[in-house]
């Protein structure tokens, strides 16, 4: 399987997808203070700025843009493939398509958790270093505050890699369409804001848990019906 996640990366442009990374790794590094210092500046009822704890709640929506990552990968791994033709070149080989299928989705999880906790870790830096310039965040991160921060930029990250993988069946295996994929993914994002404008609450841990169950569920229909749908 290692050779085979292997092989996907090198079949990759990967001078694009490492420029698309660092492209995403810059703009989130600096949007929390960013939204501290000018969005949320004259905002008192939003306290994000209150504490280092307080400011944690930031960075994690903020991180969800790497689904976009995913719904990139997703077009590059699969959608591109399918329509260049070597997909079917892929299916002849002497492996089983399941195989193969959980090799590309294996890629994607693992390229996106690494990107987004690469993230995590640039927007926490950048964020601390900033906040000394810019006096934004009162206080110093406390040991609590470092080691809750490490804790939920892990577990987030998993989460990010499981919801970049929603659209995998539907619009990467089945419909192989890249701008559905791409709407599918900022609407994910986005979804959080969508319930807020129409006062639906709704816990964030919770709705990260849908998210993570529904990629797992799409990555299930992706190999359960890879045989039926590959030759479409």
């Amino acid at each position: 399987m290692l050779k085979l996640i292997e092989l996907e990366w090198k079949k990759l442009d990967r001078k694009k997808v490492i420029g698309e990374a660092i492209t995403y790794w810059i703009i989130l590094m600096f949007l929390p203070v960013f939204f501290l210092k000018v969005v949320f500046a004259d905002m008192p009822m939003i306290r994000f700025g209150e504490s280092y704890a307080a400011a944690l709640e930031l960075m994690i929506p903020i991180q969800m843009g790497f689904i976009l990552f995913g719904a990139s990968l997703i077009n590059h791994v699969f959608i591109e493939e399918y329509k260049n033709k070597t997909m079917a070149l892929s299916f002849g080989y002497p492996l089983s398509r399941k195989r193969l299928v959980m090799a590309k989705v294996l890629f994607i999880v693992l390229a996106v958790f690494f990107g987004t906790l690469v993230s995590f870790v640039l927007g926490g830096v950048t964020t601390y270093a900033l906040n000394l310039v810019k006096d934004v965040i009162p206080g110093t991160p406390t040991a609590a505050d470092l080691a809750n921060y490490a804790i939920r930029m892990t577990l987030h990250s998993i989460v990010v890699a499981l919801a970049s993988l929603i659209p995998l069946f539907w619009f990467g295996i089945w419909k192989r369409a890249v701008i559905p994929t791409v709407i599918c993914a900022v609407f994910l994002m986005q979804f959080p804001n969508f319930l807020g404008l129409l006062r639906i609450t709704l816990h964030p841990d919770f709705l990260y848990a849908i998210f993570s169950v529904l990629g797992v569920a799409s990555v299930i229909l992706s190999v359960k019906f890879v045989n039926k749908l590959g030759d479409l």
